[in-house]
C-alpha cells in the first residue's frame, strides 16, 4: 500500500461546539439574559457569535468586559454557567447536513465520538439534548486530567471506542482542535 494514500478511519472523532453542534445561540442568550437582569441592553448577537468558542472567558469579555485575572470574573462565570445550564438547549441546533452524516458514517460501519472542551456538567446532558446520543463516546473537557489541545481526550476517546488512535481521524473548527 502506497503510504503517502490515506486508510479509511476506523472511528472519527468530532468537536462539538461550531462542529456538529451550533450552540452560540443559548450562549449568547444566557450572557445577555445577565445583562438584562443587571438593567443592560442586551449585546448585538452578531458581536457576541464570535465568541462563543472561547466560552465564559470570550462571552464575559464582550459582555461585561471581563476578564479571567478581573476580581469579579469568577462571579459572572459562575453565574453564566448556571444561566446557560437552565437554557443550553433552547436555540443549539445542529449544523446542516450533520444528520445526514452520521448515518453514512454509521451505514459504512465507521465508529464515531464527541471531544469537546465543553465541561461534562454541560457536555453530558446537551448531546442528547440535541440528538446526538448515539455517539459511540463524549469526552469532555473534564473527563480527562487535560483539554484539548492535549492529546489525551483524544486518546480517551480512542479507546473507549476501542480503536487504535492512528485509525482516528479527528474534525473540529477552532486551533486548538488542529493543535
Amino acid at each position: 500500500m502506497n503510504s503517502n494514500v490515506l486508510a479509511k478511519p476506523r472511528a472519527i472523532l468530532f468537536d462539538l461546539d461550531g462542529t456538529l453542534l451550533d450552540s452560540a445561540p443559548d450562549l449568547a442568550a444566557a450572557v445577555n439574559t445577565m445583562r438584562i437582569k443587571r438593567g443592560l441592553a442586551p449585546v448585538a448577537y452578531d458581536l457576541l457569535r464570535p465568541q462563543a468558542s472561547k466560552g465564559a472567558r470570550g462571552l464575559l469579555g464582550v459582555a461585561f468586559n471581563l476578564h479571567p485575572l478581573d476580581a469579579e470574573f469568577d462571579a459572572h462565570k459562575q453565574e453564566f454557567f448556571a444561566t446557560y445550564e437552565a437554557a443550553m438547549a433552547v436555540e443549539s441546533r445542529l449544523f446542516d447536513g450533520v444528520s445526514t452524516t452520521l448515518n453514512a458514517l454509521a451505514d459504512a460501519g465507521i465508529a464515531w465520538g464527541i471531544v469537546t472542551n465543553k465541561i461534562e456538567r454541560f457536555g453530558l446532558p446537551l448531546v442528547p439534548a440535541v440528538g446526538l446520543g448515539s455517539a459511540g463516546c463524549i469526552i469532555c473537557g473534564d473527563t480527562t486530567p487535560h483539554s484539548k489541545p492535549h492529546p489525551a481526550p483524544l486518546l480517551a476517546a480512542a479507546a473507549q471506542l476501542g480503536v487504535a488512535p492512528k485509525a482516528c481521524w479527528y474534525v473540529g473548527d477552532d486551533d486548538r482542535d488542529i493543535e
